[in-house]
């Protein structure tokens, strides 16, 4: 099975991203994800608060055209001290 059998490539791709609640969690992961990808519209980001408001869900909907975007990207956001988790 090839590497790209599971994603196929331009594709619009979901990232979720869990962080600590911050009023610039969502931005910093929009400036994460738009770093390699180009510049993500605010339409592309919708933000969930946990049920006791101490955690954000960050969701971003965004074209990715390779596989080494896709791995770029999630370098990036494992790098990053204020991302908890990202599936």
């Amino acid at each position: 099975m090839s590497d790209d059998a599971l994603e196929r490539f331009p594709c619009i791709y979901t990232f979720k991203v869990f962080g600590r609640h911050s009023d610039s969690f969502a931005e910093r992961v929009r400036a994460i994800i738009g770093a390699t990808l180009g510049e993500v519209p605010g339409d592309a980001v919708s933000v969930r608060e946990s049920s006791h408001g101490r955690y954000l869900s960050v969701t971003v909907l965004v074209r990715v055209d390779s596989r080494g975007q896709l791995e770029r990207v999630y370098a990036d956001l494992r790098a990053d001290e204020q991302v908890l988790l990202y599936i």
